[in-house]
């Protein structure tokens, strides 16, 4: 068994190749689902070094991507080892997606990767996307969490379109909205009647972590 906690700094520190290394000699060990598990765990708590590292500036936007470049592809080397019902329930459910009128998602797939980094399962509905479709995912995935990205101005719009269209089909009493992307502020989530807002792809995360704990 390899050492999870060489891994998780592996990851933390960016280091593509030494956590590739690592996983292919947990591979050759051929182990077992419960120990998978506790190398993916540790592959989400390098995600958490990562996004303390972006916190307090040491990390930029392009090592977030990176970061979660480098996750998505340990997952997928991961994924075979694990029996279907391996490891801890999902912590909650995010329908997730940029609103319409917008087209960006570098902020959204960051905010994605450290989500499902931590625990959550992510319904990514993609971009440019109308009111409609976020309630369609709501009464399809039954989320905790609905979050809307926006970078554009005109995105502010949008987003209130969106929360208004869910208290109208009367599912807003059972999700958190949250809002993130350049277009947001406190004054912007006030007036779209958001829970939470932020810029901030991690602290996000922990706030949702709260919401659901």
């Amino acid at each position: 068994m390899i050492d999870t906690a060489i891994l998780k700094q592996a990851l933390g520190d960016l280091e593509e190749d030494k956590v590739e290394a690592l996983l292919d000699e947990l591979i050759a060990e051929n182990p077992t689902a419960e120990e998978t598990q506790l190398v993916v765990e540790a592959c989400q708590q390098g995600m958490e070094i990562v996004g303390d590292n972006f916190e307090t500036g040491e990390y930029f936007v392009g090592d977030l991507m990176y970061a979660a470049q480098i996750l998505t592809n340990s997952l997928a080397k991961l994924k075979p080892l694990m029996s279907a019902d391996a490891g801890q329930a999902a912590k909650g459910v995010i329908v997730l997606g940029t609103v319409a009128g917008d087209i960006h998602d570098i902020g959204k797939n960051i905010y994605k990767a450290l989500s499902e980094a931590a625990g959550f399962t992510v319904i990514d509905i993609g971009i440019d996307q109308p009111a409609a479709a976020f309630i369609d995912a709501i009464k399809t995935n039954e989320p905790q969490i609905v979050g809307l990205s926006g970078v554009l101005t005109l995105s502010i719009a949008s987003m209130k379109d969106i929360i208004d269209t869910i208290k109208e089909a009367g599912l807003r009493d059972s999700v958190k909205v949250m809002i993130g992307g350049n277009a947001v502020s406190a004054e912007t989530c006030e007036y779209v009647g958001a829970d939470y807002w932020s810029k901030n792809a991690a602290a996000s995360v922990r706030k949702g972590l709260e919401y659901v704990s």
